[in-house]
């Protein structure tokens, strides 16, 4: 079986879940060998039957006093059995199992092993495994693979597929040269594939994923490398108004960016008024600007991006911002107005979102087309065919939406090479940046604006939760409004945590009715959750329970209280960023971080949260505190092309990655050497549709 080949070719794979692989992005046996687990379950201790921990997965061994009860009269057919020990009662439960009966036998010894949950006083294990105290001691010698799933996909059914597609696997040639496996003391590719997907032990799943972040982090920036050749040499082609005095700079009197900065209604800080001469600078030089705007939350980004568009219309260009979600595309053309509205300004701001009717596109589309000073805001509509711009010098994204090879040159043959700002609030230290960033200049807004009251912070137990809660109702009813944050959509069977379904409806049962509760989370449709944000940013939603996604949500100044539960989950960079949802209007703003375990560790590493709201310098303290190869931690770094990495995490391995690049582009930079030809083919892989652009 090759990796091209399709996934139904693996046994057992029928059109259902040929379509349920689909839905994971699994097409091929290739596909589905790089579709890396996101974690690893460990078999815990045996216990006994007093000391099972409720929602979480439990091994007890005992004796059965009598086979299961087979019930037939229930809409599912259950078999039952009752166990007592040390004064609880344990309710072990089978569903649609009728040979369960024949597997549990009165007498017999048996290690069960589920996911324990309680109801009135009464613990359940639903569907465990029964193995021999034997069977389970193997077990727990091993790691068992954790995949995502989709609806009507198991983790079961995920693994054996895996086994068998490598069962069936040729040995893949290694694509690696040998001198970087040798320098970076990497694992052999089959060997690598091979124990990520079915590690025979810790040690070797941990030099398996290092294998794998090294190969991420290497073809990152290779291709990120390759980009900068071309980028890097581009002529700027655009003639910006230059200020009076004639020499680049932006002291001129007359100047229209400072007569717009000395006319707003707030002081922008010394960082801010550096960086916005920067990027004039840039847009006003021989080459195209790639430039990264790199702010801690509330830094005042956005300002900005709206005098670089500004000074794009001052000068006869269009510009284009490119939002994250709908809901923040809108609120963006908001200010956009409301600003050319105050200073005077008739500039045309136009919305191009994919939640637009027909009509209004078409309009949308007519009016790009014609108006040659627009400000232009949208989604990933902006880069869409049917878009014709007429003359766009910039394009700003943020870094969830940074351009790709292959979107960059949408734009260039739609006639026009734009300079290139990114927007990024991820606090990653500097030297880490340089590697990342590499194909781009940094500017680092340094200050946050003087107006802005810092987040009160405190870190606390669930015993803390009522009164969390109580607090939260009085900001309510001092007309604010709340964040809940948890790690799970929904429960799941292998991952500890609260999850925002059951949260939301647990909420219904606390708060009074009068107060609005909505939940938002990745797997709900766009156009759901536009309606829940707007919702929310109207205020008609009082508390809103969701996941993560609420990172790149809209700007809710109202927003004043956020609690973040099962805190020990998330990286402090990440917590840093939620928390940057809340203290973005006038009133006081407060974020509790909920920690759901008792970890010493864990109250070391939440205890910065405390100490800082500087999102640089809680960055530096995170990679301290969990250093290199903290191998089962939570990815923090989601918003570049990576499985596995993580930029925090991972630090020292993206430094030995970038290194190596450097060398192998001062060696061979067009890859044409024989010895080059197998990781070449590994790169027209890794990028795609892209690679026939990185011009090799």
């Amino acid at each position: 079986m090759k990796p091209d080949a399709p996934i139904k070719s693996v046994k057992g794979i029928g059109p259902k879940t040929e379509k349920l692989f689909q839905t994971l992005g699994i097409y091929t046996v290739g596909d589905l060998l790089l579709y890396f687990p996101r974690d690893y379950e460990r078999c815990p201790e045996i216990c006994e039957i007093a000391d099972l921990v409720p929602e979480r997965k439990n091994a007890i061994y005992i004796r059965v006093p009598k086979t299961p009860v087979l019930n037939q009269h229930s809409r599912m057919q259950t078999a039952v059995l009752d166990l007592d020990g040390g004064g609880r009662r344990l309710r072990v439960m089978w569903f649609r199992s009728p040979y369960i009966r024949s597997v549990v036998k009165a007498g017999g010894m048996y290690v069960f092993y589920g996911r324990v949950s309680e109801k009135n006083d009464l613990l359940y294990m639903e569907q465990p495994e029964v193995l021999s105290p034997e069977q389970y001691r193997e077990r727990q010698k091993t790691l068992q693979p954790v995949y995502g799933l989709t609806k009507g996909l198991s983790n079961k059914q995920v693994q054996k597929t895996v086994r068998l597609a490598l069962e069936d696997l040729p040995i893949e040639m290694e694509y690696l040269p040998e001198d970087i496996r040798v320098r970076n003391q990497l694992a052999e590719y089959n060997f690598a594939l091979e124990n990520i997907h079915m590690p025979a032990d810790e040690a070797g799943c941990i030099t398996a994923r290092e294998r794998f972040v090294f190969d991420e982090f290497f073809f990152f920036l290779l291709c990120m490398r390759l980009t900068k050749e071309q980028s890097g040499t581009l002529k700027n082609e655009f003639h910006f108004i230059k200020p009076e005095n004639g020499d680049g700079s932006v002291e001129s009197d007359n100047d229209f960016v400072q007569d717009i900065i000395r006319r707003l209604p707030y002081e922008l800080t010394g960082a801010q008024r550096r960086v916005a001469a920067q990027i004039q600078t840039d847009m006003r030089s021989e080459k195209v600007m790639q430039r990264l705007v790199q702010g801690d939350v509330g830094s005042g980004k956005t300002i900005l991006a709206f005098l670089a568009m500004l000074d794009c219309a001052n000068s006869g260009y269009q510009s284009a911002i490119m939002a994250p979600t709908d809901v923040l595309a809108r609120q963006h053309a908001g200010k956009l107005e409301h600003l050319c509205e105050q200073m005077g300004l008739d500039f045309p701001v136009i919305l191009l979102t994919g939640s637009l009717g027909a009509a209004q596109r078409r309009e949308a589309y007519a009016a790009i087309e014609r108006e040659p000073a627009a400000l232009i805001v949208g989604t990933h509509a902006l880069i869409q065919e049917k878009v014709q711009y007429h003359g766009l010098a910039l394009v700003i994204t943020d870094e969830q939406h940074r351009f790709g090879v292959k979107q960059r040159e949408s734009l260039v043959f739609k006639g026009c090479r734009p300079h290139i700002l990114v927007m990024s609030a991820t606090p990653i230290p500097r030297t880490l940046a340089i590697i990342l960033y590499g194909d781009l200049d940094i500017s680092v807004l340094d200050e946050v604006p003087a107006k802005r009251k810092p987040v009160k912070n405190c870190v606390v137990d669930i015993s803390f939760r009522e009164k969390a809660y109580h607090f939260m109702e009085s900001q309510i009813r001092g007309g604010h409004q709340v964040y809940i944050i948890c790690p799970l959509v929904e429960q799941s069977e292998y991952t500890e945590g609260e999850n925002v379904l059951d949260y939301t409806e647990r909420l219904k049962g606390i708060f009074s009715p009068d107060i609005q509760i909505s939940c938002l989370h990745g797997k709900m449709k766009s156009e759901e959750k536009n309606r829940i944000m707007e919702d929310f940013a109207a205020n008609r939603i009082q508390i809103l329970v969701s996941t993560t996604v609420i990172e790149v949500g809209v700007d809710v100044p109202n927003a004043t209280v956020m609690m973040i539960e099962n805190a020990e989950r998330f990286g402090l960079a990440q917590l840093h960023q939620l928390r940057g949802r809340v203290g973005r209007g006038d009133a006081q703003s407060y974020c509790i971080f909920m920690q759901g375990n008792k970890s010493e560790k864990e109250n070391r590493r939440l205890a910065v949260l405390n100490q800082s709201n500087d999102g640089f310098y809680i960055a530096g303290e995170d990679l301290k505190l969990r250093g290199p190869g903290d191998f089962f931690g939570i990815r923090q770094s989601g918003d570049f092309r990576f499985q596995l990495a993580d930029v925090y995490q991972d630090a020292q391995v993206m430094g030995r990655a970038s290194a190596e690049v450097s060398m192998l582009m001062q060696d061979d930079p067009k890859l044409v050497r024989e010895e080059h030809r197998v990781l070449r083919q590994r790169l027209r892989m890794y990028a795609g549709d892209e690679y026939a652009l990185l011009n090799l």
